[in-house]
């Protein structure tokens, strides 16, 4: 199983909709990739490790896969949809990473 995270960092200033987020944008990427995607979460950081400190991501989306060839299947036709929706819900770059997943 191999899990695509988006981490996007918090800084002050940013903007990021989460209800845009969860009602639009992932929705979209789950159309977009159909049964390619086995399952998806969606996080919104609420602190840091210690007590009263700020969350470290203002959010986090998860996508899970079968295999990174399935992934690339499925993300490559859209690329471009799905990046380009970004600007409506986030200011923020986000970074990626790719995992295996072991538990």
């Amino acid at each position: 199983m191999i899990k695509v995270s988006v981490f996007y960092p918090n800084r002050e200033g940013a903007r990021f909709d989460m209800g845009y987020y969860c009602n639009a944008h992932m929705p979209l990427v789950r159309r977009l990739l159909g049964p390619a995607v086995k399952g998806m979460a969606v996080e919104q950081g609420i602190g840091g490790m210690a007590p009263g400190s700020p969350a470290p991501y203002v959010a986090m989306g998860h996508l899970l896969f079968d295999s990174l060839e399935s992934f690339q299947v499925a993300f490559a036709p859209h690329v471009q949809a799905i990046t380009g929706d970004i600007p409506n819900y986030t200011d923020i770059q986000p970074s990626i990473q790719i995992s295996e997943v072991k538990l």
